[in-house]
C-alpha cells in the first residue's frame, strides 16, 4: 500500500515534534537564510544565461533571489510592523547572514589562482537599488523587525569553486564574468558538486581551511553589526561535527538546521554524507543545544501549492506537542530585484500567514532563536 505525499509529512512532523524541550507557551520564531549573500545579480544576466542555454529558470533561487533592495526591505518590514503579538512585538525574522562575498575583479586580476572576498556591505554599493539597504537593515535592526546572526563568511563552498575556475570550467566562468556562483550545474557537461555547501569537503586540508573561514566569518560579523552571534546555520545543513568546537570556542551556542543534519562522511574524491537526527533542546559535548524548524513557508520553491495552510498545519501539530513553531522562510520569498511579481506574490500570503497565526492562537509569543535559546537554557536541567 502507498503513503500519500500528505501521509508522509504528516509522520515526519510528528517524529521531529516528539523528542525535546517543551513548552505551553505559543512561541513562534520565523527563520530566514541567505541573506547578505549574492545571487542572481539582475534580469539582464538572468536572461544572457537562458539564451546561453544554462537553465537558470528550472532553479527559484536564480529566477528570483537577489540582493534585498530597498524596496524589497521596506516593503518586508511594512508587513511586520503592522502586526503585534500578546506582548506588544511584532514579528520579527531572524536573518541568518553571510557577511562576504567573492571579489570577482581581484580573483581574476590574481589570474584566478587566489581567492579574496570583500564584506556585503561592499558588495552592496556596486548594485543599483541599493544604496540605502544598509542603513534600512540597521533600522529594521533596531526596530525590532529582523535580527542577524551567523549562517557563514560566504554562501560558497571556496575550494570547490576555485578548483573549477582554475580548471577553466566553462559554465563556472561564464559565471564568473556576470559576477555570481550559485548556478545548479546538474544539467550542464561539466557537472560538480554544489558551490553552495560552503562546509562540504573532500579532504582534511579543506576541512581545515573551513574552520579558518568559519572563525574569519564569526569575527567579521560582530565587525559589522557590534555584536556577537550565538547562533550559526550551516549553509545547505552541511557541517563537519569536528567543526563545533571550533563554533563553540567563537562563542555559538544553538546550532541550528532542518531535522536532519549532513556530515560529510569521510575524506575522499566521492561525496558521501552521514545522517545525524536532531531535535530542539538536543545537546553536544559541549553543551550547545540543536535547534530544528519544524514548519515551513517557501512560497517561491514550490508557486502552486498552498503554503499557508500546510505552515498552519505545521504550527498546530508543534503546538499539539508543547513545542514553539520555528519557520523556515528564505530570503527569495521576499525579493523583487530581479522579478517584482516574485516579492508582490508572496508578501500578501506572508501578511495572510501571520494574521492566521494572530487569530487562531491570539496568545502568540513572537521571538528571535536566540530568545528561543535563553528561554531554553533557563529552564532546562
Amino acid at each position: 500500500m502507498l503513503l500519500s505525499p500528505e501521509f508522509k509529512l504528516n509522520i515526519i512532523n510528528n517524529i521531529q515534534n516528539v523528542l525535546g524541550w517543551r513548552t505551553d507557551r505559543k512561541i513562534v520564531v520565523f527563520e530566514s537564510d541567505d541573506w547578505g549573500s549574492i545571487r542572481m545579480p539582475s534580469k539582464a544576466v538572468y536572461e544572457l544565461l537562458i539564451k546561453s542555454g544554462i537553465r537558470v529558470d528550472n532553479d527559484p533561487y536564480n529566477k528570483y533571489d537577489s540582493f534585498s533592495s530597498e524596496e524589497d526591505l521596506n516593503s518586508l518590514f511594512d508587513v511586520l510592523s503592522a502586526f503585534k503579538d500578546k506582548n506588544g512585538n511584532s514579528p520579527v525574522i531572524t536573518a541568518n547572514c553571510v557577511v562576504a562575498n567573492p571579489d570577482f575583479n581581484k580573483i581574476k586580476e590574481s589570474n584566478f589562482q587566489e581567492y579574496h572576498f570583500e564584506l556585503f556591505t561592499e558588495t552592496l554599493k556596486k548594485y543599483p537599488k541599493h544604496l540605502n539597504s544598509f542603513k534600512l537593515w540597521q533600522e529594521g535592526i533596531s526596530n525590532k523587525l529582523i535580527y542577524p546572526q551567523f549562517h557563514g563568511r560566504e554562501h560558497l563552498n571556496v575550494n570547490r569553486w576555485m578548483k573549477a575556475l582554475q580548471e577553466n570550467s566553462v559554465n563556472t566562468h561564464l559565471a564568473f564574468a556576470h559576477e555570481l556562483f550559485g548556478i545548479n550545474f546538474r544539467e550542464a557537461e561539466d557537472s560538480r558538486g554544489s558551490y553552495m555547501a560552503s562546509l562540504d569537503f573532500n579532504t582534511g586540508e579543506e576541512m581545515n581551511k573551513h574552520k579558518k573561514i568559519v572563525g574569519e566569518g564569526l569575527d567579521l560579523f560582530e565587525q559589522i553589526y557590534g555584536f556577537r552571534s550565538v547562533s550559526f546555520t550551516a549553509p545547505c545543513y552541511t557541517w563537519s561535527r569536528s567543526m563545533e568546537p571550533i563554533l563553540y570556542d567563537a562563542g555559538i551556542r544553538y546550532l541550528k538546521s532542518n531535522f536532519i543534519q549532513a556530515e560529510p562522511a569521510h575524506l575522499s574524491n566521492k561525496i558521501n554524507y552521514k545522517k545525524h537526527y536532531h531535535y530542539l533542546g538536543q545537546k553536544n559535548k559541549f553543551q550547545q543545544f540543536y535547534f530544528i524548524r519544524n514548519c515551513f513557508f517557501e512560497p517561491s520553491q514550490k508557486e502552486n501549492f498552498d503554503w499557508i495552510n500546510y505552515c498552519i498545519k505545521g504550527i498546530e501539530n508543534a503546538f499539539t506537542w508543547h513545542k514553539p513553531a520555528s519557520i523556515s522562510t528564505h530570503r527569495l520569498n521576499f525579493i523583487g530585484f530581479v522579478d517584482p511579481a516574485n516579492r508582490d506574490r508572496n508578501l500578501p500570503k506572508f501578511k495572510t500567514l501571520i494574521s492566521e497565526i494572530l487569530k487562531r492562537w491570539p496568545e502568540t509569543e513572537f521571538m528571535t532563536s536566540t530568545q528561543l535559546g535563553e528561554l531554553i537554557e533557563s529552564t532546562k536541567t
